[in-house]
């Protein structure tokens, strides 16, 4: 029983997480579209609606079919190597976990949004930096490659890191 609870947790928080931002992206098309922005904090953070057809920094524009295609590709390559994550009795593999897992879900979420719509929902500003709009799943993305970047530099030795560059798990 714990052997099937380990390998149907990870499966729950993805799709915990996919919720969230799907549900966030419907309230923000239903409560934004077609209305002026909404100030959370004055001058710091906005709510605020748009459909980008494009990618981070609304890069890719209109290619829809190359960004569905790529992001699917990037998110079969990331589940294949979280199931091919060594198993260690002290939790040392964790936080990899965690954060594959964080990209998964913001990977998905936008590729919902890509098919279903042909755009993604962004709605949040960061007014002082007059950063691009985005969105859950954006934050997901970045928040997971930022530990994994981290973790694979500081936490890892590099040995514990080879079955990321194999085809095979062991």
């Amino acid at each position: 029983m714990k052997k099937i609870y380990k390998k149907i947790y990870p499966i729950i928080i993805v799709f915990l997480l996919i919720f969230l931002d799907q549900a966030a992206k419907l309230s923000a098309a239903d409560r934004l579209k077609g209305q002026p922005d909404y100030p959370l904090l004055s001058g710091i953070l906005e709510f605020s609606y748009l459909e980008n057809t494009g990618a981070a920094f609304s890069s890719f524009m209109g290619k829809q079919g190359f960004l569905i295609t790529l992001t699917t590709c990037a998110m079969l390559f990331l589940i294949v190597k979280y199931w091919q994550i060594p198993k260690a009795e002290n939790n040392r593999y964790l936080p990899m976990q965690a954060s594959m897992l964080l990209i998964i879900a913001g990977g998905i979420g936008n590729l919902i949004d890509r098919i279903a719509n042909g755009y993604v929902i962004d709605f949040i500003y960061f007014v002082p930096i007059d950063f691009p709009k985005f969105n859950i799943a954006d934050c997901y993305v970045c928040i997971g490659m930022a530990a994994f970047a981290y973790i694979s530099f500081f936490y890892y030795k590099e040995e514990e890191l080879d079955f990321l560059f194999t085809l095979k798990g062991k």
